[in-house]
């Protein structure tokens, strides 16, 4: 059966996720996140691509990006993936792949799914029972988004903008979408678009999506509003993928 084909699209989100081979880690040591988040702003500068979250586990890594250019999110993967493996293989005396085949992504309906996704993404080391908060997770973007700390890697996306009328307002709005977890239906959704490599939003955006770019929905995601109050989601395993 032949792959889907993804879909990438200029200045609309995009949540890409990309695991360890045969679901091993990925990152060995401190200097391991590092090295990666330092080709991760480059390869995202040089393909134009602005990063809006992301979260480093073990053994995969979530991203949520606008790029400026249809072609930006595949582009910055292949630099990403490349550089990365080979100061592994180097720093580790180790040849081979790291990475399990393709990187999975779907588009992102921003008036929908936006925070959503930045929640689901931030939140992965909470599910995974490794930490008890997503300010206690050193490898992620919630520092930024959420506490205001500087990171030079991270663009707010325009809808951040409007969570407040000044910067205080905003990082106290975040913070407040984290008081409740995840419900079950927005993960599923998540889950689903990416497995399927198809758009993450309502059936209007989805369907209009797919015909502009020419390929088949396979899925009707159940898309409304991320503000909705949210019930307690499964844990993840942190050496694990489960997306």
């Amino acid at each position: 059966m032949p792959r889907r084909p993804r879909i990438h699209l200029a200045e609309i989100p995009m949540h890409l996720v990309q695991r360890g081979i045969n679901r091993e880690p990925c990152f060995f040591a401190e200097e391991d996140y590092h090295c990666y988040l330092h080709w991760l702003q480059k390869s995202a500068a040089d393909w134009h691509c602005v990063i809006h979250a992301y979260v480093l586990m073990t053994n995969h890594v979530h991203l949520l990006i606008t790029p400026q250019h249809s072609d930006g999110p595949a582009k910055l993967m292949q630099c990403l993936g490349r550089r990365y493996v080979q100061y592994i293989n180097r720093a580790y005396q180790r040849s081979g792949s790291l990475w399990e085949g393709r990187y999975k992504s779907s588009i992102v309906q921003a008036e929908t799914y936006l925070f959503a996704c930045m929640r689901y993404i931030e939140l992965n080391p909470v599910r995974a029972g490794m930490v008890s908060d997503p300010a206690h997770y050193r490898w992620s973007s919630y520092r930024h988004n959420g506490l205001g700390q500087t990171d030079e890697r991270l663009t707010i996306h325009p809808l951040y903008q409007h969570l407040g009328y000044n910067p205080d307002e905003r990082l106290a709005s975040y913070r407040a979408l984290f008081r409740s977890e995840l419900d079950d239906e927005a993960i599923g959704d998540i889950r689903l678009a990416l497995a399927q490599n198809q758009p993450l939003g309502d059936d209007r955006f989805a369907d209009r999506i797919c015909a502009k770019v020419g390929v088949r929905r396979t899925h009707a995601t159940r898309g409304r509003p991320a503000g909705r109050a949210d019930a307690t989601d499964g844990m993840e395993d942190q050496t694990g993928f489960g997306f």
